[in-house]
């Protein structure tokens, strides 16, 4: 029965709904007869009007439907329908048989599912009526739609937040803050299921917000960030206009009281008291003191000052802009002695200033620091500061140059002593007395040599050495007329033979170490010695130079080719200095030009006339030449040093040093050579047992024989072989024991020739013949890897001959 009442009811809104919203809109068509379907059969056209076979309204169905039974949605019904159920109805199009279901026979509709307007809004279908028996349309196919009908089941969302907004302190009341919107999914065009509004839940002690837009603006004057810097407004949104039954939505709002510039800054202390050293150089950081401020930020930043003019003098105030801190730094060198205490005025002001809050007081603050000088110990000071003496460069060994004075500045007014700093004067020029501080001569003196000495004097306490002071001081060496002029350079001039009186010769001048302070001023005159001098004449031009030139017509170079002329210069002193110097002078021969043509010097000649760039390539044509006979040495001892290199390996491949003949060049194991070596030593060898001459018969004979062949050694009829002939016979039994090697002497070896051979043995072994009936005369053609054993050959070959002759 419940199920029941809620369908009807249900039904009831329905009925409602379409009557308010689409109260004309149902539609009647008259029919004339069946079958009349088609739009373009006559029989539908009667009094100038369409006729439609159709009797059915647009339709509406209520989202979210929670009942039990199907939602009655509406009915379609064709005029041609008499109720015998003749006529099928069918639907089809979007949620046709899932979500809308028709019954064919009275043709109502059925929504058996629930539906939601925000997922879905409106379905469009078809709806056909057909002959049952036929299966024909009876009506030609009509669209109708099924709208979702809204009802108020979505509340408000803020969808852009967390929402965090900012207003400044001190902001005047209804200042904006900032603006959250909410969004329902509801119809807007339908109710009010879409109308929100908005409400303060928390906060409403500072805040407000504007129900219809959202605003929040600030509902008091004296927000302080100092005080509370930050709040959490809660915001509500109600649909239905705010109605009772309406749906609400909330979301937070963290609004952040940003700072402005309305507190000054203020020192925590009124006085501050540090302590630094009298020694501490300017620069040097006394201490620090900082100004609190309860802004934040820029509003923090300060600068500072002093105020008073003792503390402007002595010291100096920075800001530390990372810490907002006033640096006091000492601005002059502090003295113990003539002040032990500084007071400075150090003010905090804000850089940043707003004008809306001056009238709150003044955005400054001061405080006093004092500052405690420490006495210490220091060196000795030179009083006064001077650093130039000078001194005559003829002072004696001890003249007194000058006088250093030094003082302790400290309180108890030590004693002084004195020293020079021997790294600066390692000559000892100078010394100085160390209770007396005078500087004088160690040295005698010489301004030509350093006419300036820089050297560093030391003053310190006579009973503490480390406290030490260093003074610079330079001492000018004063000049005194102690050198005398002398001709600038060996001068020496040429005149032609036919030369005329007056005619001007050679210009002299001079040089003079010394230095006078009014300048210096030569006088030249022809000396003593040259007064017999009837060619020459000296003209003083009294601009420190002189001319010279002839007295006479015309000069023999047969008769005198040179002439030496003494000039004397003298200078203005005091006292005057005077020398002697000699101008050189060439009669030469010049044609009718004047120009020189030649003198009786060479070197003069050749050195008028050859140029440089002659002479450079005259070097280089030397330089060639010599280069050119170091290379062709050079490839004549590389040459020679070559065939004797030839000559050394010829010998070395083809002479063997023991007196047996081996298996050929190539045989090197046949012999232990070591095991000779170390059984005779050849220094050692003073004579032989006689044990057969070089005139015997015999091994011996043969064997002495062919030691006076080999060039390497040198026979001597003393020598003792036995020793040789006893290792070898013990080496040949040995061999003929071993039946698994080869004999170890070669004489089979060399006995027999191969066929193929293109050479004749060249052994004597096995032959009874003398080498008197041996011709080797043709190893002098086998080339020079062979000459040596040519040479060899030919030189026994010759010996035979003169002892047969």
């Amino acid at each position: 029965m419940a199920k029941g009442l809620q369908g009807f009811l249900w039904t009831m809104l329905l009925l409602f709904c379409t009557i308010q919203e689409l109260g004309a809109w149902a539609m009647h068509t008259a029919v004339e007869g069946p079958g009349l379907g088609q739009p373009g059969d006559p029989a539908l056209l009667a009094g100038g009007r369409v006729k439609r076979g159709w009797v059915w309204n647009q339709f509406f169905v209520v989202e979210e439907y929670t009942g039990t039974e199907p939602l009655y949605v509406g009915k379609i019904h064709s005029d041609s329908d008499e109720g015998d159920g003749s006529i099928k109805y069918t639907i089809s199009g979007e949620g046709a048989g899932t979500i809308f279901l028709i019954d064919e026979i009275t043709g109502d509709i059925h929504a058996t599912e629930r539906l939601d307007r925000e997922q879905k809004t409106f379905y469009t279908l078809r709806a056909q009526a057909r002959d049952r028996q036929t299966d024909q349309l009876l009506e030609p196919e009509s669209e109708f739609i099924i709208k979702v009908q809204d009802i108020n089941d979505s509340e408000p969302r803020f969808l852009e937040g967390p929402y965090i907004g900012s207003v400044a302190e001190l902001s005047p009341i209804g200042t904006s803050v900032m603006q959250v919107m909410a969004s329902d999914a509801d119809d807007p065009t339908y109710g009010s299921s879409a109308r929100v509004v908005y409400s303060v839940l928390e906060g409403e002690q500072h805040f407000t917000v504007d129900s219809k837009t959202g605003v929040i603006r600030t509902a008091v004057a004296d927000l302080d960030r100092e005080t509370q810097d930050r709040y959490e407004v809660v915001i509500r949104a109600t649909d239905m206009a705010g109605q009772l039954g309406g749906l609400s939505g909330s979301t937070t709002v963290t609004i952040v009281v940003t700072d402005v510039n309305d507190n000054p800054p203020r020192f925590p202390q009124k006085m501050y008291q540090f302590s630094i050293v009298e020694t501490a150089p300017v620069g040097t950081a006394v201490g620090r003191v900082k100004a609190e401020d309860s802004d934040v930020g820029e509003n923090t930043d300060m600068t500072y000052q002093v105020k008073d003019e003792e503390g402007v003098e002595m010291f100096k105030v920075t800001t530390d802009s990372n810490t907002q801190e006033a640096v006091i730094t000492v601005q002059k060198p502090l003295d113990y002695e003539s002040k032990k205490v500084h007071t400075v005025v150090v003010e905090a002001l804000n850089k940043f200033v707003d004008p809306r809050f001056v009238d709150l007081g003044t955005f400054r603050d001061q405080t006093i620091v004092r500052v405690s000088v420490l006495d210490v110990d220091e060196p000795p000071e030179f009083r006064p500061p001077s650093n130039l003496m000078e001194v005559q460069e003829d002072a004696h060994v001890g003249s007194v140059v000058g006088v250093v004075t030094a003082l302790d500045p400290d309180t108890a007014n030590h004693p002084v002593r004195y020293a020079i700093d021997r790294s600066t004067d390692a000559e000892r020029i100078f010394d100085i007395d160390a209770n007396t501080g005078a500087i004088v001569t160690g040295k005698v003196l010489d301004r030509e040599t350093a006419g300036w000495h820089n050297i560093t004097v030391l003053a310190m306490e006579a009973d503490n050495h480390s406290q030490v002071s260093r003074a610079s001081l330079r001492i000018r060496i004063l000049d005194v007329n102690d050198n005398p002029p002398e001709l600038a350079t060996p001068y020496e001039a040429a005149v032609c033979e036919d030369a005329k009186p007056g005619q001007l010769i050679q210009t002299i001048s001079v040089v003079d170490r010394d230095e006078p302070q009014s300048g210096h001023r030569f006088y030249f005159t022809l000396a003593p010695e040259a007064t017999n001098n009837h060619h020459f004449s000296l003209l003083d031009i009294k601009d420190n130079t002189a001319a010279v030139h002839t007295q006479t017509m015309g000069f023999n170079r047969q008769e005198q080719d040179v002439y030496l002329l003494p000039i004397l210069v003298v200078d203005s002193g005091p006292p005057a200095l005077s020398s002697t110097g000699t101008l050189t002078i060439h009669v030469c021969g010049c044609d009718s030009d004047g120009a020189i043509q030649s003198c009786n010097s060479t070197a003069y000649v050749v050195s008028a006339t050859l140029s440089p760039g002659a002479l450079i390539a005259l070097l280089v044509c030397i330089l060639i030449l010599v280069v050119l006979v170091l290379l062709i040495l050079t490839l004549k001892r590389h040459h020679k040093s070559h065939l004797t290199s030839e000559d050394d390996e010829d010998m070395r491949d083809n002479v063997i040093k023991y007196n047996d003949e081996g298996g050929g060049e190539q045989d090197t194991e046949a012999y232990d050579m070591s095991a000779l070596r170390s059984l005779y030593d050849f220094s050692e060898i003073k004579g032989g047992d006689g044990g057969g001459g070089p005139g015997e018969g015999g091994p011996s004979g043969n064997l002495a024989s062919e030691l006076h062949v080999l060039p390497q050694w040198v026979q001597s009829p003393d020598l003792d072989f036995s020793m040789f002939r006893d290792y070898i016979c013990k080496k040949v039994e040995q061999a003929d024991e071993d039946l698994s090697v080869p004999p170890y002497d070669s004489f089979q070896t060399y006995a027999f020739e191969g066929s193929d051979s293109p050479m004749p043995s060249l052994s004597s072994i096995n032959t009874w013949s003398s080498g008197s009936e041996q011709d080797f005369s043709y190893l002098g053609g086998w080339g020079p890897r062979f000459r040596q054993l040519a040479a060899l050959y030919a030189g026994r070959r010759g010996e035979e001959d003169s002892e047969e002759s």
